[in-house]
């Protein structure tokens, strides 16, 4: 149900803000929400988290609606960023962690591959929530949820085929190298 929400919540503000609905209403529900699925996760990080989210959603939501509506995006891009740029650093690579889901444990070609790839992604989280928050603060409602409810998704799609199929190029000759085949 949250990834679904994730997808279509560009979608959702621009049709709040079209009929009419009070964006600072729209923002307290939509911040509302969040910590409703977030509180949880946050409350395991410690009760100061937990209120610090708490009121920054509040402050946003209060003193700058429009923003806190289209600041989701960025933290999903950031909260990305942060869990693949940490996966770098403590290891497994995010990217080795999904390939060795699917082909096992990988030799050390594969988890360069992975480490490399885990970069790249690092570096298209950053490039899209940079992208996102200039949508946020300099661009229409019609241009930010285009980009961010359509056109973001098109490009995290092409970068993930794409990916994808290199990772089975490269894992699989990889893979067969180790079987003596």
């Amino acid at each position: 149900m949250a990834a679904v929400a994730a997808l279509v919540f560009p979608a959702l503000v621009l049709i709040g803000i079209w009929t009419g609905v009070n964006r600072m209403l729209l923002a307290c529900l939509l911040a509302g929400l969040a910590l409703w699925r977030w509180g949880p996760w946050l409350q395991l990080r410690g009760s100061l988290a937990l209120g610090l989210g708490t009121a920054a959603c509040a402050w946003l939501a209060l003193r700058h609606a429009d923003l806190s509506l289209r600041a989701y995006p960025i933290c999903v891009n950031l909260g990305l960023l942060a869990v693949f740029g940490l996966s770098l650093w403590r290891g497994p690579s995010a990217v080795e962690r999904i390939a060795t889901l699917r082909q096992g444990p990988l030799d050390e070609t594969g988890v360069r591959y992975t480490r490399t790839v885990t970069k790249a992604w690092c570096f298209f989280f950053a490039l899209n929530g940079a992208l996102s928050l200039a949508t946020a603060v300099a661009a229409s409602d019609r241009v930010w949820a285009l980009y961010n409810g359509a056109i973001a998704y098109g490009l995290m799609g092409i970068m993930f085929g794409a990916e994808w199929l290199v990772r089975q190029r490269v894992l699989g000759r990889t893979g067969t190298q180790d079987k003596g085949l």
